[in-house]
């Protein structure tokens, strides 16, 4: 698996590619080569601040010479007409890396504040909001990155991280018996040291993942009264197991499921269909 950094590099070479491409014709034929400037960056919506250090990043790599000022850091609350930061150097770089960054600062602030509404409602449980793979394809690092800012947790990161054995899988394996150990094999085969995960339907099941022996156990579709007896159920037999409520939580049913016990709440909707926020990149 590539590194992070290596990953959002390779992320923001294909955007300068599709977007800047050979040169910006505009930018080119209207603005000196030699003329020096400076814009800030103005927020005009208010919500969680995202994306500062990978704006760093978009200047860095498109222009070494570019300079940038930061005043507010990731993670902080931000309100209409704050300025986040400044960047000065040459007008040409500052043009052809403006849409990069703002498309990057906007979905990452927009994911962060949808998180901290999220876990806000948690406040004073147990239970943390995790993300989903329901991600943009090819900017996952970042829109996890986000979530993390926002004050929520990451579930994996891909298929690669961590084993999830969901009912598709059981299905086609003959059981979660048989998935579980199979699981189990193809870790101690190749030299893996993942968390297995399963996903249940019915008390049935639960009662076979906890013979299993797996690491946490994912309630789906459970309504918040089944939670709470699985809940139980389920740390009688083995406290040390994790407990995860996952499938159609909105932020009106998300308090419910955190105040049955559970540990993790997934949500697709902190990524999946997000409103960035509101800001822009103006010259001063």
């Amino acid at each position: 698996m590539k590194s992070t950094e290596k990953l959002i590099d390779d992320l923001l070479t294909l955007a300068f590619a599709e977007d800047v491409g050979d040169g910006d014709a505009t930018t080119l034929s209207t603005i000196p080569a030699d003329a020096m400037g400076r814009q800030h960056l103005l927020v005009k919506e208010e919500g969680i601040l995202a994306g500062v250090e990978i704006a760093r990043m978009v200047f860095a790599k498109f222009d070494p010479s570019l300079k940038m000022e930061v005043f507010i850091k990731d993670g902080t609350r931000v309100h209409p007409g704050d300025i986040a930061f400044k960047v000065e150097g040459p007008v040409r770089s500052l043009l052809q890396t403006e849409r990069i960054m703002l498309n990057i600062m906007q979905r990452m602030s927009g994911i962060a504040t949808m998180t901290e509404k999220y876990q806000s409602r948690l406040e004073g449980l147990r239970a943390k909001v995790l993300d989903t793979r329901k991600t943009t394809p090819g900017m996952r690092i970042l829109e996890k990155m986000a979530v993390k800012i926002g004050g929520g947790e990451n579930h994996r990161i891909g298929l690669f991280d961590m084993i999830l054995i969901k009912d598709n899988h059981n299905d086609f394996a003959g059981g979660i018996p048989n998935s579980v150990a199979r699981a189990k094999q193809w870790c101690k085969d190749n030299g893996k040291d993942l968390k297995i995960e399963v996903e249940v339907r019915d008390d049935n099941e639960i009662r076979q993942a906890l013979d299993a022996g797996v690491d946490r156990i994912m309630l789906d579709n459970f309504t918040p009264a089944r939670t709470a007896e699985a809940v139980a159920m389920i740390r009688k037999a083995d406290p040390s197991v994790e407990i995860e409520s996952s499938g159609g939580i909105t932020l009106d049913t998300l308090r419910a499921y955190g105040e049955a016990g559970v540990d993790f709440i997934s949500v697709g909707a902190l990524t999946h269909s997000v409103k960035g926020l509101d800001m822009s990149f103006k010259a001063f």
